[in-house]
């Protein structure tokens, strides 16, 4: 009797690492925020995501130092993919990563808590031992409380008696770490995906935890709680449609793998090439899943209202970290799945880069809440980038990395440097008239959000310009001059908003000075990574070359 002779699944530990590292510590974090005590739990769970990332990190410097020995390669039986794109894409989700992590370690504990009497839901009166006065003795409200991103109890009504004990007992909630660990995870692998259902899985991991993230701000607990509610059935609706997708690839094609469907569409695998409705079909509902997740016009509804109910810390990361990975499914799905049928799927692309650019633009001019606004700041720079991404060429793939990436450093230090204004009763201070004169009164904060504006809106001297010229030179060359016009205009209309928020900071008078917000001195977990995200801006504005180079050397894919 012959013995069935199976062939292992071929697994690279070694360039998987990063990414198991991410999970590994994730999964770790979650015991911990079974089993350890409240008292050090916040400590504990802050050092080992920050840890585990460093970690990541290293391990991804081996792996790159393997690949330009070796190159690329198949890392799990073509389910991941080690390639260029990969490792531009995981370095720069890590390093946003990282700073969004500080950021939600960012405690404001600084007040003297005395015992007092509450009613409870339930009608029960109790004493909490570490209740807040004021100097004057008078017991603090729930606006007093300490100044924390997170709600100390997510699983409270907003603004009920619970919350107010919670929060006044100083509970932190620690289970954001876990929860972003495994988002970031899930954004690692999602540009590293060799096949639809390895993408259709890493898209449920990094959107699972973000869903929940969103939905424990501290102070707008409503607005939280809808733009989550928000957020995960807009973001189910497209995994559905994405999930349909890959159906239809499979059924054209004989195959998920992104390889093998690019070859079967082709011709090339058989000398037959699949059916071609079906293809476009597939292509098609895969295209809106992702586009979807990158925020493109009109997909990208839900982004203004999610942007501004989540915490500051996790809109830093959805807006920087989210886009860098969304990014990189696209332009693997285009260039390795479906690029015999550029024909087809580029005048499609063409005209939701337009719509993007255009319609994000004129909808933030309108816009009085500069949260919001940086919002639909964000749809615009998807419009941007796609102008890269349609571009069939290692120029296109290069460029938009260097967009992706120069956008979400600055998007991260923007989102980030909003947490640090706050008003009298401890809200993030983000409508447009709390800012008036605060860059008289912080002029390093005021220096630090214009870098920012100036960058988004692309002048000369900041990583923007550089991003938005180095996309719009592809696209030239690739013959999209439409796009480069429509995106031009859109910079030049779009800078008049950007430039107004600084006009307010630095030559406009506040109504009333007394009752103006100010910023609240922020510690090394916050400042450092602000300072750095302006530290990038600035040097790839004045040095991109190293960074070109990078992209250019990692702009191909494996197939």
């Amino acid at each position: 009797m012959t013995a069935l002779a199976l062939d292992p699944h071929s697994i690279d530990y070694f360039r998987l690492s990063p990414m198991l590292i991410v999970f590994g510590v994730a999964v770790v974090a979650v015991l911990v925020e079974a089993f350890a005590s409240a008292a050090h739990r916040y400590r504990v769970q802050l050092a080992l995501a920050s840890v585990g990332l460093i970690a990541s990190m290293i391990a991804l410097g081996f792996v790159v130092a393997s690949f330009r020995t070796d190159g690329a390669s198949d890392a799990m039986s073509g389910a991941v993919v080690i390639d260029g794109p990969t490792l531009f894409l995981q370095g720069t989700v890590l390093v946003v990563a990282l700073g969004a992590v500080l950021i939600m370690g960012e405690r404001r504990l600084d007040r003297v808590w005395a015992p007092v009497e509450v009613q409870t839901a339930a009608g029960a009166r109790i004493s909490v031992t570490a209740s807040g006065r004021d100097a004057e003795g008078s017991i603090v409200d729930d606006a007093d409380l300490p100044a924390d991103a997170f709600t100390p109890s997510g699983a409270t009504v907003p603004g009920s008696p619970d919350e107010l004990i919670a929060g006044r007992s100083g509970t932190v909630t620690t289970e954001v770490y876990p929860l972003a660990l495994l988002a970031v995870g899930g954004m690692m692998l999602f540009g590293a995906c060799g096949d639809l259902l390895t993408m259709f899985i890493a898209l449920e991991v990094l959107s699972l935890p973000l869903y929940l993230l969103c939905a424990l701000a501290r102070r707008r607990r409503l607005l939280s709680q809808e733009a989550s509610l928000k957020y995960f059935l807009l973001g189910a609706f497209s995994s559905a449609i994405f999930l349909f997708g890959a159906a239809f690839a499979y059924g054209a094609t004989g195959s998920v793998d992104l390889g093998d469907i690019g070859a079967a569409v082709a011709g090339t695998a058989s000398g037959e090439a699949s059916d071609h409705m079906l293809a476009l079909l597939a292509m098609a509902l895969i295209a809106v899943g992702l586009l979807f997740k990158v925020g493109a016009v009109p997909f990208g509804s839900w982004i203004p209202d999610v942007y501004q109910g989540a915490p500051s810390p996790v809109t830093a990361l959805m807006a920087s970290a989210t886009k860098v990975a969304a990014f990189g499914g696209l332009l693997r799905v285009l260039h390795v799945a479906f690029p015999s049928l550029e024909s087809d799927w580029r005048p499609a692309l063409w005209v939701v880069a337009i719509a993007t650019m255009v319609i994000a633009t004129v909808m933030a001019v309108t816009q009085h809440d500069i949260k919001r606004m940086l919002a639909y700041s964000s749809i615009s720079h998807v419009g941007f980038a796609l102008v890269g991404a349609v571009t069939i060429s290692e120029a296109g793939v290069s460029t938009t990395l260097f967009y992706v990436a120069a956008y979400a450093v600055s998007a991260f230090g923007a989102f980030a440097l909003l947490s640090v204004v706050r008003d009298a009763t401890g809200r993030e201070a983000t409508d447009f008239d709390a800012w008036t004169g605060l860059g008289r009164r912080r002029p390093l904060v005021g220096a630090m959000m214009s870098l920012f504006l100036l960058s988004f809106a692309g002048i000369p001297l900041t990583s923007g310009f550089i991003a938005k010229f180095a996309v719009f030179n592809a696209a030239g060359h690739d013959g999209a001059w439409t796009l480069v016009i429509v995106g031009v205009v859109c910079s030049a209309i779009a800078a008049y908003f950007y430039i107004r928020v600084i006009v307010a900071m630095f030559f406009a008078d506040a109504e009333n000075p007394e009752e103006a917000p100010d910023v609240v001195t922020p510690s090394l977990l916050t400042s450092i990574p602000i300072a750095v995200s302006a530290a990038v801006t600035l040097v790839l504005g004045i040095f991109p070359q190293w960074l070109l180079d990078i992209a250019d050397a990692a702009s191909t894919f494996l197939r």
